[in-house]
């Protein structure tokens, strides 16, 4: 069992970011099966599987949601092939791959100079977005906006000890925090959008994975609505959980048809000059490029 310590040992971030752009890549190519996310109790256990055919490996990851436990979250991951076995902490992995995804759809959709970065959520995922970004742009100045200032002083506390040529700031409010960014992380479990589309640049590239079901949002409709395109991990799983996809559909200014999946977009990338957006609700590829990783740095020499 390689517990949160061995994971993190195991996989540096910008070796997870490459994973998980070749896992999208070979999503695209028809290389995975990926079944729809089991879930269960009302989204408080979730089960994730995906099979890579051409090396017949699987893997599989169970998560149980509990608000109010420490830790909240607790999981397993397994991944299986011919020769073995490898057991996970799910948790740790799944922070890891979901700042990893974050990282690929920031290479791909974000100005090549982009420094400037403001994060939303002080929860879990939050400083592996920060990690996933810096792995693709020279990060230079992050602003960090929270609903409790504590934890987010907190956060702002940790990255800069973590990345210390890095200015981070808190901000008053998420309109502040994203006023002049150029690559915003949205990490929370909001149900409501979390700024205006007015209070956001002209040229700035959204990730959003805090929401995983139809009644969390973290993004204006309108957002989704003028941007320049909106890239999802999955086009099926995206009008299944996201919520800000199925509230813009379900308004009348968003047409399914104009989201565009990650693995297509890695193949054939779009020209944009404008706002980007990249909605993420999770895939157990990205799980998948992670264990993969592990099992490689788990094999025995020799």
């Amino acid at each position: 069992m390689l517990d949160a310590d061995a994971v993190r040992r195991a996989v540096p971030m910008p070796a997870a970011v490459e994973a998980v752009r070749e896992a999208f890549l070979d999503l695209a190519a028809g290389r995975f099966v990926v079944p729809q996310r089991l879930s269960f109790a009302g989204a408080t256990t979730l089960v994730m599987t995906a099979c890579h055919t051409p090396s017949s490996t699987t893997v599989v990851k169970t998560l149980n949601l509990a608000p109010g436990r420490t830790p909240m979250i607790l999981g397993t991951l397994v991944w299986n092939t011919a020769a073995g076995q490898v057991v996970a902490d799910a948790v740790e992995v799944t922070t890891l791959r979901t700042g990893a995804v974050s990282g690929v759809a920031t290479d791909l959709l974000a100005p090549p100079s982009a420094t400037r970065l403001a994060l939303l959520g002080t929860g879990a995922q939050a400083a592996d977005q920060v990690r996933g970004v810096a792995a693709v742009r020279p990060v230079r100045a992050v602003t960090v906006f929270g609903r409790d200032r504590s934890r987010a002083s907190a956060m702002a506390k940790r990255l800069r000890a973590e990345f210390p040529a890095m200015v981070v700031r808190v901000a008053s409010s998420a309109p502040d925090a994203v006023s002049d960014a150029e690559i915003v992380c949205c990490a929370t479990s909001s149900s409501a959008p979390l700024f205006a589309v007015d209070d956001l640049p002209e040229r700035v590239h959204v990730n959003a994975i805090g929401s995983y079901r139809p009644s969390m949002r973290e993004l204006p409709a309108e957002l989704l609505a003028t941007a320049d395109c909106v890239v999802v991990d999955q086009a099926g799983a995206a009008l299944e959980e996201a919520g800000e996809v199925i509230h813009a559909i379900e308004a009348g200014v968003l047409d399914r048809g104009e989201l565009i999946e990650l693995g297509p977009a890695l193949r054939t990338p779009p020209v944009v000059s404008g706002r980007t957006v990249f909605k993420s609700v999770g895939l157990a590829v990205q799980d998948w490029a992670i264990a993969r990783l592990l099992g490689e740095a788990a094999r025995p020499i020799g």
